[in-house]
This record gives structure tokens, C-alpha cells and sequence, in this order.
């Protein structure tokens, strides 16, 4: 049901691209909106979550008891480093906006740790900073855009459409 509703709100942005991780969670969240527009989704492994090592398949309460200090710094064992995470995930979604005409809209479909930390990459923020993002909900959105060659973040978690910024600093 929160697929099916982000869809119609987004669809209605008129996307010109869907980009979504290979992973059967965000794929599937993508497919509603596919559906409204009659876009194909364009997979890409980049815009995975990130891989957990030995957390996999552990709840967050199991991680905290066997690992405090890992789970501490999020730093999990023989898992996916924060940098790495970052950098494919940013190189996917730049992928995405060179692919888009002038003006163009992208909606890209992944997974919440993973496009904070390739939105943060993107912003240009040190890895210290990346927590500075909160957490994204889910079916919930960010919107990015760039200004004098910059990206920007403009809404962050958003659940409903993006308003236009009327601001002096256009």
C-alpha cells in the first residue's frame, strides 16, 4: 500500500527515468510506478543496501548484545565499508542524472542506509557528517537538484508532493 501510494504521488511528477536496486524489496516497490507511467525500471546493483557481513540475518538486538562496540560506530564485521557504500551508491545516482534530458526528473529506488550515504557523497559531506541526514521512512523521498554545477539537497524523508522553494537564493 505505500508503494502504490508514493506511486501515484510521484507519477505525477511525470519521471522521465526509474532506477531501482536489484534487490527484490526496492524493485518491487518501484513496479507500481512503472506501471502508472509506462516506464521500464533500469536495474542497477550500485543502489544495493549495504552488504552486513556478519550482521546479516541478526536483529538489531542481536548486533548490539554480540557486537556493542561495532554497533556503536556501524561498523560492521567482514561487512560493507560506510565509503564504499557511498561512493557506488553516488556513482549510481550521478549514472541516473547524466542519463536524464535537460529538466529531466529521476526517481531512483534503494534502500534507506544506502541513498543517505550516497546522498551525503553527493552533497559533498565528510563521512563524520553522513548522520546528519536522518533516516529515510519507508516509501518516503529526497529530492536532490543542482544549482551552479553543485548538488542541493531541497526535501529530505518527504511523504508528499515537493512544494517549490519561493526563496531568494534561486
Amino acid at each position: 500500500m505505500q508503494a502504490e501510494r508514493a506511486a501515484r504521488l510521484l507519477a505525477g511528477l511525470r519521471p522521465d527515468l526509474i532506477v531501482s536496486s536489484d534487490l527484490l524489496r526496492a524493485s518491487a516497490t518501484a513496479a507500481p510506478l512503472a506501471r502508472l507511467t509506462g516506464l521500464e525500471v533500469v536495474l542497477d546493483k550500485d543502489l544495493r543496501e549495504r552488504h552486513g557481513g556478519v550482521w546479516e540475518g541478526l536483529s538489531d538486538t542481536e548486533i548490539r548484545m554480540r557486537y556493542p562496540a561495532e554497533h556503536a560506530v556501524w561498523a560492521p564485521p567482514e561487512g560493507e565499508p560506510t565509503q564504499v557504500v557511498a561512493d557506488r551508491v553516488a556513482a549510481a545516482l550521478q549514472r541516473a542524472a547524466a542519463a536524464l534530458p535537460p529538466d529531466g526528473l529521476a526517481v531512483a529506488v534503494s534502500h534507506g542506509a544506502a541513498l543517505r550515504m550516497g546522498m551525503s557523497r553527493l552533497l559533498g559531506l565528510s563521512e563524520e557528517e553522513f548522520g546528519v541526514l536522518g533516516p529515510l521512512s519507508n516509501c518516503s523521498w529526497s529530492v536532490l537538484g543542482t544549482r551552479h554545477g553543485r548538488w542541493r539537497l531541497l526535501e529530505h524523508n518527504a511523504g508528499t508532493l515537493p512544494e517549490p522553494i519561493l526563496s531568494d537564493d534561486r
